[in-house]
């Protein structure tokens, strides 16, 4: 099925909108979990699929507690994980502990949900921001031979970035330059900012280069894929709109930001929501409304799929 031949489910569903579910944050006690995560999950009786969704680099998962709740109260699970304080330019050790969380999930997870909602394991997603979708997708590629007990069946890049300024990839390198050479087997969606190439100013580097970019991401997908390019928003304009302390106040000085992030982050989420509606639960309609430029709250600059 691919979303030109769907038929519309999704005339009463604004995925851009918080979902009719009511939902509910969990912070599991750091000893009993391999990394401190954050849970948002419906409170709603049901079974719902899980989205795993990664940090960026240097950031709190804290600061994308409102796109979680958006995200959830469409009848997700979303886990969260903080996966360092501080770290340096390799990302191996995050890869390997995502494979960690990927495996705790299957015996941990549940316990921490309500009593009446039910972690659906065979329905999983991983999503990275920035940093976080080169880990995504370095862990979805297998890079490093990770053991996982657990299968994979969608994954996402929130404007994934694989190194530093002037193109400069970091370890490991995740990109091969080689037109659709990631074998992923699962389908795949890319989101991109249109000012994420942008410097904010002259001190810092652009937060998403060209040449490590969305784009370059995209352009190694292999079938079934979909790119979207989001206009006049930034690398960070995702997160929520009050981030707290040094890290939090950062956010706005060192990228180029839009006027607001809300526009942004209710586009992330609601795409975010109609891929994994298709292709986790075979549900394209809201897939092919955002493709044909229904209700988005952005203007979006390229938008492209591999069928």
């Amino acid at each position: 099925m691919s979303p030109s031949s769907s038929v519309s489910m999704c005339s009463n569903t604004d995925v851009f909108a918080i979902g009719e579910l009511e939902t509910q944050l969990v912070r599991p006690e750091e000893t009993l979990t391999p990394k401190p995560l954050l849970i948002f999950t419906p409170v709603e009786a049901g079974k719902f699929p899980v989205l795993v969704l990664l940090h960026g680099y240097l950031l709190h998962n804290s600061f994308y507690s409102q796109l979680s709740h958006q995200i959830a109260s469409h009848g997700f699970i979303i886990v969260v994980p903080q996966l360092y304080s501080v770290t340096g330019p390799d990302a191996t050790k995050e890869i390997l502990c995502v494979a960690e969380i990927t495996n705790w999930l299957l015996e941990g997870l549940q316990r921490f949900l309500p009593s009446q909602v039910n972690a659906d394991l065979t329905k999983l997603g991983l999503a990275g921001h920035s940093r976080g979708g080169k880990v995504a997708f370095a862990l979805a590629l297998n890079m490093l031979q990770t053991e996982l007990k657990l299968k994979f069946s969608a994954l996402i890049g929130i404007d994934p970035v694989d190194g530093m300024d002037k193109g400069k990839q970091t370890p490991p390198k995740v990109l091969t330059y080689v037109p659709h050479s990631f074998d992923l087997e699962m389908p795949v969606m890319v989101i991109g900012s249109g000012l994420g190439e942008v410097r904010k100013n002259p001190l810092f580097p652009a937060c998403a280069p060209k040449g490590v970019n969305h784009e370059d991401f995209y352009n190694e997908c292999c079938k079934p894929a979909c790119y979207f390019v989001v206009k006049d928003y930034g690398h960070l304009d995702m997160l929520d709109d009050e981030t707290n302390g040094i890290r939090g106040k950062a956010t706005y000085c060192l990228c180029k930001n839009g006027k607001c992030r809300e526009p942004m982050r209710r586009f992330v989420g609601g795409v975010v929501v109609a891929f994994l509606k298709g292709y986790l639960e075979g549900d394209l309609g809201c897939l092919t409304a955002i493709k044909d430029g229904e209700n988005s709250p952005v203007e979006l600059q390229k938008v492209d799929f591999l069928l």
